[in-house]
């Protein structure tokens, strides 16, 4: 039954469900989720190598500039899941980098893979340690970014500057 309105003195209705306005919001709330799930979902992938191939960018342009702040030679080396810099030290050796959060070792999403291309503009071995200078003089290096999404090339010119391209198709020659 109705419920006395003290006011007007009239019946009201009881509280019987949603209004249209109510569930119009609700289909408006869960169609918008649903579109931003299938955008996430579908290129996630290539949004992922993009933001490995930034990230690794960002660092190297970090490790150039930290070898001439710290007058010593850095490197910097690719093992297929992940990326490590290094330290050369007085006896010529190399040593792994620590107390630098940016130049941590870093492994990559599964299902990437960095390689060094080359350095000084010659082919460069699976495990070469890419070098640079205290002087900031540094050689010409290219590094590839492989996932199922495509490939990103990255690479660094003699004065310090490093490129990265947009991802290329999956399906281009490697």
């Amino acid at each position: 039954m109705g419920s006395l309105n003290p006011r007007r003195g009239a019946a009201t209705k009881p509280y019987a469900g949603f209004t249209l306005v109510e569930l119009l919001v609700v289909i408006v709330i869960l169609a918008t989720a649903a579109a931003l799930v299938v955008v996430n979902i579908g290129g996630s992938d290539a949004r992922s190598l993009a933001r490995e191939a930034k990230r690794l960018a960002g660092a190297l342009e970090h490790v150039r500039a930290a070898a001439q702040w710290r007058s010593e030679t850095l490197g910097v080396s690719a093992d297929g899941g992940g990326y490590r810099f290094w330290r050369r030290g007085a006896d010529d050796r190399w040593s792994a980098l620590d107390g630098d959060d940016v130049l941590a070792p870093r492994a990559l999403p599964a299902g990437m893979a960095l390689a060094a291309q080359s350095y000084a503009g010659a082919p460069v071995d699976a495990d070469a340690i890419l070098a640079f200078r205290a002087s900031g003089r540094n050689e010409p290096y290219v590094l590839a970014l492989d996932s199922a999404a495509g490939r990103v090339i990255i690479s660094g010119d003699p004065i310090g500057t490093v490129r990265y391209t947009e991802p290329a198709a999956a399906s281009a020659p490697r």
